[in-house]
Order: C-alpha cells, then sequence, then structure tokens
C-alpha cells in the first residue's frame, strides 16, 4: 500500500468547512397520555428564544435536509444513508419528514445497539475491576433489548440495582461487576450515573463544594454492604456471580447466629470451638482466624471472637459484609462506625428499612429512592445527558456533576423537560423524539466570524464522534474491514459470529473510544487515531477499487467522474462537493492518468477528513 500524505490537500479543502479541537414499577398509561412531543419541543424553543431576545442574538437558522439527515442517523444509528436514501429525503416534499424519519429511525434495531454501546461505556470505562470487560457483550445485548421494547429508565435503573446472577448471563449485572460489588465503589458510581451528582470524594472527607456530608456517603454505601461478588469455576469457563450475602449464608460457616453455630460445632460442650471441632470453611481457615481473633490466646474461637470473626472475615471486597462500618481516619486500623442505610437527597421518597433487612430488600429500596419522582435529579440527570450527546453540550457541564451549587444554563428549559420526562414515566423514545424535533436540535452551526458559539443552544455546536458511531460510519462507507483480506458486503455482515463482530469493534472502539461524561471542549484527536486512518491495512484494503469493494461497484456503476464523485461525497458526507471541491477533484483525476487511483486516494482523504469524524 503506497503513502497517500501527498493527496492529504484534498482532505484539507474538504474539512474547510468545519474546524474545532423483587420491587418492580407496574404503572401502566396509555401511550396517547404522554405530553405531546411537538407542544413540548416548541415550548422549548419559546423559552430559549425568549432568552436569545433578551440578549439581543439571532440563533442559526435551521440546517438542509442532508445534514439533518446525517445528524439524525449519525445520533440514533450511528450510520450513514445511502445515497439513494438521502436523495429521496431531500426531494420529498412533505413537510413533517423530518418528524416521520425520527420515528423511523426510532423504531430501527440498530438505535438500541448503539445506544447500549452508549451505556456500555458509561458503565466499563471507570471499572475498577478490570475482569469486568468480559461482562460488556451481555451487557450490550440485554440493554439493546430493553431500549429496543422502550422499557421506562426508571426500570432499567433499577435491574441494575437490583440484579443478581452469572456475570455471563445476566446483562443487568454489570454496574456491580465493573466494581466488584465494592460497597464504596457502587456508591460512588450510582449518582454519578443516575443523578448526576459526584459523591465520591465525601468517602473520605465532606463535600467541599455541595453540601454533601461523609456520613451521607456511607449511609448510601450501607444500602450495598451485602451484595456479593464470587468467583464461579463450575462450569466450562471462568466466571463470576453477583449475589446475596443472606443467600449465601455457607460461605465461611456464615450464620445468622453465632451462637447457634457455636453449639452445633461445639462438641465437647466449652463455649468454644477447637480446630479438631471446626468444619468447612472454618476449618480451612482456622489458623488464620486465631492469629486475628484469638484475643484470650487459648487457641479455640469463644462465642465473641467467633462473632467478630463472622463480621470481618466477609469483609473483603465482593464478599459482603452484614452491617457497614464508616472508617476511622484517626484510627484505621479500628471497626469504624456502624452506619445504618440512609438515602442523601432530601424530599425523595421511598421506603423505610428496619434493621435486619437482607440486600436484595435493601437495593429494592435504594433504587425505589433513585427512581422516585420526588427526587428530582434522575429525570434531570437523563435528560442532561441525552441533551448533551445530541446537541454537543449539557444544561450543566461536566453532566455527571450537576450538583447543588452548579451553574445551570437555561433551567427553566432543563426543568420543564425534566418535568415531563417524569410525567411519561420516563418514556426514553419520548425524550428522544422531542429533542430531535426542537428548532435548538436543527440549527446550523454558528458562521465563524460570529460569536453566537458563546450563547449555547442558539446554534449547532460540532462535535466529535464516538467510537462506535466512527466504526459504523466507516462500515457504511466502505463495508465491513475488521478483517483484512475478508470482504463482506453490508447486507453478508450478520453472518459474521456476534462474538466476532463484538471483538473486531472492540478493538476499534478502543482506539477512538473516549468516556461518553467528558465535555466535548476537552476531546481532542490522537496520534494512533490518525494513524489508524492513514495506514490501516485492513480499512486501506476496502479502499480498493479493483474487485468487489463498495468503491470499485460505485466506479463501474457511475462512467462519468462527476457522477461518481457525486455519489462518493454522498455516501462519505451526505451532500454533493462544492463547487471548489469538484473543480479540484476532477482537476486531480485528470491530472493522475489513472481514475481508480485518483478515486482511491479521494476517498482516504474524505475519510480523514475533520469533517467525516464529526457531526456537523
Amino acid at each position: 500500500m503506497r503513502n497517500r500524505m501527498n493527496t492529504f490537500f484534498v482532505c484539507a479543502v474538504t474539512s474547510a468547512a468545519i474546524f474545532f479541537p423483587a420491587f418492580q414499577l407496574d404503572i401502566a398509561f396509555a401511550a396517547d397520555a404522554s405530553p405531546d412531543v411537538s407542544q413540548t419541543a416548541s415550548e422549548i424553543d419559546r423559552l430559549l428564544n425568549q432568552q436569545f431576545d433578551k440578549d439581543g442574538i439571532t440563533p442559526t437558522r435551521p440546517v438542509g435536509d442532508e445534514d439533518f439527515l446525517r445528524r439524525a442517523r449519525l445520533d440514533l444509528l450511528g450510520t450513514l444513508s445511502p445515497p439513494s436514501e438521502t436523495t429521496k429525503f431531500v426531494l420529498s416534499p412533505a413537510e413533517n419528514k423530518r418528524t416521520e424519519l425520527i420515528d423511523k429511525l426510532l423504531a430501527e434495531p440498530a438505535f438500541g445497539e448503539l445506544w447500549a454501546s452508549y451505556w456500555s461505556d458509561v458503565i466499563f470505562m471507570r471499572a475498577t475491576e478490570q475482569r469486568s470487560q468480559i461482562g460488556r457483550p451481555i451487557f450490550q445485548q440485554w440493554m439493546t433489548t430493553q431500549l429496543n421494547n422502550n422499557r421506562p429508565w426508571s426500570e432499567i435503573t433499577h435491574e441494575l440495582l437490583t440484579a443478581t446472577g452469572n456475570v455471563r448471563e445476566s446483562g443487568q449485572t454489570a454496574l456491580f461487576f465493573a466494581h466488584a460489588s465494592v460497597p464504596e465503589e457502587i456508591a460512588s458510581e450510582v449518582p454519578r450515573i443516575f443523578l448526576g451528582i459526584q459523591l465520591n470524594c465525601a468517602n473520605c472527607h465532606d463535600h467541599p463544594t455541595d453540601p454533601w456530608k461523609r456520613e451521607q456517603f456511607h449511609e448510601l454505601a450501607a444500602y450495598f454492604t451485602r451484595t456479593t461478588f464470587r468467583i464461579d469455576n463450575s462450569g466450562t469457563e471462568r466466571t463470576f456471580n453477583i449475589g446475596s450475602l443472606n443467600a449465601a449464608a455457607a460461605r465461611l460457616g456464615n450464620r445468622p447466629e453465632p451462637r447457634t453455630l457455636l453449639f452445633r460445632l461445639d462438641r465437647n460442650r466449652d463455649g468454644a470451638i477447637s480446630k479438631d471441632e471446626a468444619r468447612g470453611q472454618i476449618a480451612n481457615r482456622f489458623d488464620d482466624l486465631l492469629k486475628t481473633f484469638d484475643k484470650n490466646k487459648d487457641s479455640k474461637l469463644n462465642t465473641e471472637e467467633l462473632t467478630a470473626a463472622l463480621a470481618q472475615a466477609v469483609m473483603q471486597p465482593g464478599r459482603g459484609t452484614a452491617e457497614h462500618y464508616m472508617p476511622d481516619l484517626k484510627n484505621p486500623s479500628s471497626k469504624g462506625t456502624l452506619i445504618e442505610p440512609a438515602f442523601f437527597v432530601e424530599g425523595a421518597e421511598g421506603p423505610s428499612l428496619p434493621h435486619g433487612m437482607d440486600d436484595l430488600a435493601r437495593r429494592q429500596a435504594v433504587s425505589q429512592f433513585v427512581t422516585s419522582k420526588s427526587n428530582p435529579w434522575f429525570a434531570k440527570a437523563f435528560v442532561n445527558r441525552i441533551w448533551s450527546e445530541l446537541l454537543g453540550q449539557g444544561f450543566t457541564m461536566p453532566i455527571d456533576d450537576m450538583g447543588e451549587t452548579k451553574g445551570t444554563i437555561h433551567p427553566e428549559v432543563l426543568d420543564l423537560l425534566a418535568g415531563q420526562f417524569a410525567e411519561t414515566n420516563y418514556d426514553i423514545k419520548w425524550l428522544f423524539r422531542t429533542i430531535m424535533n426542537t428548532q435548538a436540535y436543527q440549527r446550523q452551526l454558528a458562521p465563524a466570524s460570529s460569536n453566537l458559539s458563546e450563547h449555547p443552544f442558539a446554534a449547532a455546536k460540532p462535535t466529535r464522534l464516538r467510537g462506535d458511531q466512527v466504526y459504523l460510519s466507516l462500515q457504511s462507507a466502505v463495508g465491513n474491514f475488521g478483517t483484512p483480506g475478508r470482504f463482506l458486503r453490508r447486507e453478508n455482515q450478520a453472518a459474521l459470529l456476534p462474538a466476532v463482530a463484538f471483538r473486531q469493534k472492540a478493538a476499534f472502539t478502543g482506539t477512538f473510544g473516549f468516556d461518553p461524561s467528558t465535555p466535548q471542549d476537552e476531546l481532542a484527536g490522537s496520534i494512533p487515531q490518525a494513524l489508524y486512518l492513514m495506514n490501516s491495512t485492513s480499512l486501506n484494503a476496502r479502499i480498493q477499487a479493483e474487485g468487489r469493494t463498495n468503491l470499485g461497484i460505485l466506479l463501474r456503476n457511475n462512467r462519468d467522474n462527476k457522477a461518481a464523485l457525486d455519489e462518493l461525497y454522498l455516501t462519505t458526507l451526505t451532500r454533493y462537493p462544492s463547487a471548489d471541491e469538484q473543480k479540484i477533484n476532477l482537476s486531480y483525476i485528470k491530472a493522475t492518468g489513472d481514475r481508480n487511483e485518483a478515486f482511491e486516494d479521494i476517498l482516504w482523504a474524505l475519510l480523514n477528513s475533520t469533517e467525516f469524524l464529526s457531526k456537523r
């Protein structure tokens, strides 16, 4: 494969337009009971325009049909439209064609696949248990089903917070698997993911800017202290199980009452257990237990010592504990302060939690607090995430650090949209449909000479595509490129085994992926990304004009260079080339003297362009 750096000028011309660095929710409701999409979208725009008028600015006009089609497909499916679909959409005289397109794309199975990948990144990119990556495929499969079935966000959240089972079989175990069921880690991630609140620094001290106290963090952690994470070697492949301390009482002879256990093992009735009397896991670890808990040095464990051993022996990560203790920072070797579960958001309604309730009851209780309509953070956090992904900027940034003291852009719009979202009983597709029908979503980019970029939502914000969107866009443009030398047409990709396809995509997104909670302003391309696009042998094999590649078929179907160039631009950028681009490219084709080679270079330049890697 020859070096194409000498043809990079085509990429520069193409990119000139864009530059930037057991509880169950049984609420039934009729479809027509939800707030009207068009009315809510209109009210959002009215509130935004009201502020723009006060600021004396004029927002940009709506984008053309080509740009809207590309934007909507990338946001909902991650793919580009075929040229025929683009032409059909642009020529359609229907006044409501954009609304109909949104509805059509939301009904596609690829919608769930794309957004399951997004939530996989949200959960696994901050995983503290590195082995949890084996749980990604089954999580994405499970999440795809939830999203395509339009299951309410509250129910999906409930499943994630109360999950148990084999991590290779139960996708909803992802959150606990990602953090090995460590209560403090889960207590950090639950507010961040589901409430947009950073509570993790309150683990060691009161929050420095928000009102959250250290005790509140540990009260939240106490809901998760009885959740277990254990290796399972019983099958043909090693796996892990997320379970409950109460449901796995056989571990280390764990029983609700140490006195009962002592009575069963103490055969000589001397009030203590000797090594000869020990059974099960206690026998296996008896010498270690003596070193730590034999306070009177009689080489036995009495009731008091056995109680301490049973409480402490399961305090290792993933084993679960009967109770949660907030560490004493001045005396780390001490047991700490006993903490009962309590939810930290004032006003959030949920069940009381009598002392002694088991693991699942605790997690069901905290799930009810998190998803309650009396907890405003739940709806706001989800709305802020989706709005930010669709428009490139949230009402509060970063999106997972909303906090009580953080400034909010257009708070009246966030309150309206979050309130309506809650009124739909957290209908995910309703939220996408509503946001995408607003003028705010459909605006053009700000002209380079204007200051509209300083006014959020007055103009579209160019955003970098996520790794999964880049991968799917490349496949839309050139076909499958994951396996060098193996050419599969788009319609034949179902022949790939799901596991193989997942590994191919995962390898690519490992280079192009980023934490989706990162603000767009903090993102930048990397050298490995540039080198991959420039030099990947598998990708370059799909850029060849010979054989049954997409480019080869395009050129054979379009003998006229101008027609071929139009279709190539529609395929990659969902638009026709400008007059300047057309002139430069046609001149290049003529000067090269080899039609196939020239079009290969042009395609390579388009795929490496900023415009291809961004959403405009």
